[in-house]
């Protein structure tokens, strides 16, 4: 049986204490993992030219967008928040040349946190640089706690693809100081947090498979099995797309 490619754009990890000083190009394991359980090809591929974005996406069956760096303000014409972390501009262009090509081949996009963020900014969306801005804020998004455990609920459209997985309400973990502001018009939201925070959302077009959660399905899977179903059904849609 041929299994589907999903692709996930790797990150570069800069340590000096982890790699002696040696850039390393990465993804979380955890990633692997759910692909690999949900008997999928995990393809990780390094930061690149925004040119070379089409080869990548020739290749695979389905884009995985994951956590990482802030996405840069200037994407959105702001000026850097004084509460603004490290960034990554040569990450952001090739992830949304990334993210083009896969919807001009109607590929599945399955985004997490960071990447939830980054196509919200490609929409047109707008984003809280920090949490610290939301004036509404009564959640802790930056768990304390083991981040294999969830840490506050999330209230979802139960019609969702998402709210088929974990009902209307559900645990997850949070690990983010970054948040969407605006939603951008091509997308629709269908998970909130108790102080109405978008948790995650989904592409409005029916042709187009976008699925995106704020949290971090990843560092759950041995703990939680629902969050194995949401890499299980993104697998099954790239499944389909080839």
């Amino acid at each position: 049986m041929t299994k589907p490619f999903i692709g996930i754009p790797g990150n570069i990890l800069r340590g000096l204490n982890e790699t002696q000083g040696l850039p390393i190009t990465y993804t979380p394991q955890g990633f692997i993992e759910g692909i690999q359980t949900a008997n999928g090809v995990p393809f990780v591929f390094p930061i690149s030219s925004p040119e070379d974005a089409s080869y990548y996406i020739d290749q695979i069956d389905g884009l995985l967008l994951a956590g990482g760096q802030d996405v840069s303000p200037s994407l959105s014409g702001e000026e850097p928040h004084l509460k603004l972390q490290a960034t990554e501009p040569a990450r952001d262009a090739f992830e949304m040349a990334l993210i083009k090509e896969a919807l001009a081949q109607h590929k599945p996009i399955l985004a997490i946190c960071r990447g939830m963020q980054l196509l919200n900014v490609m929409y047109g969306g707008t984003l809280y640089q920090d949490l610290s801005d939301y004036t509404d804020l009564s959640v802790q998004h930056l768990q304390q706690t083991y981040f294999s455990t969830g840490s506050h609920s999330v209230t979802l459209d139960p019609k969702s693809q998402l709210g088929r997985i974990f009902g209307e309400s559900y645990l997850v973990n949070s690990y983010h100081h970054q948040a969407i502001n605006v939603l951008a018009d091509s997308f629709q939201a269908v998970a909130w947090s108790k102080d109405n925070l978008i948790e995650g959302f989904e592409s409005k077009d029916t042709e187009q498979s976008i699925v995106a959660v704020q949290w971090h399905p990843e560092l759950m899977l041995k703990e939680d099995t629902k969050m194995q179903r949401l890499f299980t059904d993104f697998v099954k849609k790239a499944s389909i797309s080839y």
